[in-house]
């Protein structure tokens, strides 16, 4: 293999690739059971992906939040979502949620996110949005690390 080559981690080692994605089947099922819809799991994965510039993911999960009926506006403005009105206070708290883990910023900064979350998200809820950050971020660097490339859509 030349230094140019992309080693693919999922493919290197299939075994902790089906681990992974088996943990990410029952990360969703937690979060389905929690009553968080799947037009809202993709909305966080994309802010994630956003956060992490993981290109594939990122085309991957706008594609799932648009087919469970994302808007391409709510999406557009998805990176300044503290800035508008169209977010939910429940949306919100996810998000700054997702982006707390994500980003992992000082003691304090996470501690008054995470009360902030725990006002509007049920315990269930607080448990599944940050169980999706931490497997999205897997995710984002299995794909990162492994070079996976976006393919071009078909018309």
């Amino acid at each position: 293999m030349s230094v140019t080559e992309h080693l693919y981690l999922d493919k290197q080692h299939p075994a902790l690739w089906r681990a992974i994605s088996g943990l990410g089947l029952k990360v969703q099922e937690a979060a389905e059971a929690a009553g968080l819809g799947t037009g809202l799991l993709e909305l966080l994965n994309v802010r994630i992906s956003q956060i992490n510039g993981c290109a594939y993911c990122l085309d991957l999960h706008v594609r799932k939040a648009t087919e469970a009926g994302e808007s391409s506006q709510r999406l557009a403005v998805l990176p300044a979502w503290r800035d508008t009105a169209l977010f939910t206070d429940k949306e919100r708290a996810a998000l700054a949620l997702v982006e707390s883990i994500t980003e992992l910023p000082d003691h304090g900064s996470r501690e008054r996110e995470e009360a902030l979350a725990r006002e509007c998200l049920t315990a269930d809820e607080f448990s599944a949005v940050s169980w999706v950050a931490v497997t999205m971020n897997a995710f984002n660097r299995v794909s990162i690390t492994s070079h996976h490339p976006v393919r071009r859509s078909r018309p």
